[in-house]
């Protein structure tokens, strides 16, 4: 170890003994009353030591006011330098800051909120628009070229009639089963109604959400769509910071999570005018009475007359 650092870590003996001078110029920063106690002195290097004196000021626990003196060479005069309030050991601090596309969580928007969404963002996708694609009677379509490889049909050991069972692609059932109606029960037109009123209800257009919403859903990336009849008034919700994820929501419904919301600056507004050209100054045709620009007249046949 060094002469040089030898002599940083000892703290030097006038400004060490600077207490007096430390705490007036912290009382002289700070507010009557919060200085407390000496905590301390530390060595910032040759002939620089700061004071640490307890802060008394209410939400500061922990911290403390950190007085730095100074000390010129050959010099006995001791000089303040700085005056300031660093956290302690066991300060209370504040939570390190996390940017707020990082600390959203799913439930924190609320009706007004806007949650704009990125151009790479990967929960979303360009949609179908069809300009691309070919006609359906293309050579070079999609359909046509299935139907080139292989025909959609089964191939069996002889006709129907002579088959101990049925094909199953070609029965009731099968096509029952492919539009999911295969079960004992379905939902009756009074069902369907009262679980769209219940859906319109909690996520419909009247709801204080939808209300305050850049856009619908219909319009959405996040909208999952239902099969059924439903399917043409209703959907799911996949966006997972909307308040109606996972939830099914009316396509009149909306939220700031919209696919499509973007944080729009509001338009500059001019300063009001020096001069109002559009207001209409009235100026009299005559002068009132009491003016004092016309002499009263007693005879009223003069007055008519006016003045010689």
């Amino acid at each position: 170890m060094s002469a040089a650092t030898t002599r940083s870590r000892t703290p030097d003996r006038l400004c060490a003994e600077a207490v007096d001078l430390a705490r007036a110029a912290a009382e002289e920063a700070a507010a009557p009353g919060v200085v407390g106690e000496h905590a301390g002195a530390v060595s910032e290097g040759d002939r620089v030591v700061t004071h640490f004196f307890e802060c008394k000021e209410l939400g500061y626990r922990g911290w403390r006011w950190a007085v730095t003196v100074a000390r010129a060479s050959r010099a006995k005069v001791v000089t303040l330098d700085e005056v300031v309030l660093l956290p302690g050991p066991d300060a209370l601090l504040a939570p390190e800051w996390v940017p707020w596309s990082e600390r959203l969580r799913p439930g924190d928007m609320g009706p007004g909120d806007l949650l704009p969404t990125e151009a790479d963002d990967l929960r979303l996708e360009p949609g179908y628009s069809g300009e691309d694609e070919p006609f359906p009677n293309s050579a070079v379509s999609e359909d046509m070229a299935e139907l080139v490889e292989a025909e959609d049909a089964e191939v069996t050991a002889g006709t129907p009639s002579n088959l101990p069972v049925a094909p199953r692609r070609g029965t009731i059932a099968a096509l029952a089963e492919e539009l999911g109606m295969r079960r004992a029960r379905v939902l009756s037109r009074y069902g369907l109604h009262s679980a769209a009123d219940r859906w319109e209800e909690s996520f419909g257009s009247k709801t204080p959400m939808a209300q305050a919403a850049p856009a619908t859903c219909v319009s959405c990336g996040f909208l999952t769509p239902i099969g059924g009849s439903l399917g043409q008034a209703f959907g799911v919700c996949a966006n997972e910071f909307a308040p109606a994820d996972g939830r099914v929501v009316s396509l009149a419904y909306g939220c700031g999570g919209h696919s499509e919301a973007a944080i729009m600056p509001k338009p500059p507004r001019p300063a009001p005018p020096v001069i109002d050209e559009t207001k209409v100054d009235a100026f009299p045709l005559r002068p009132a009475a009491d003016s004092g620009s016309v002499p009263d007249v007693s005879d009223e046949a003069a007055a008519e007359l006016g003045h010689s």
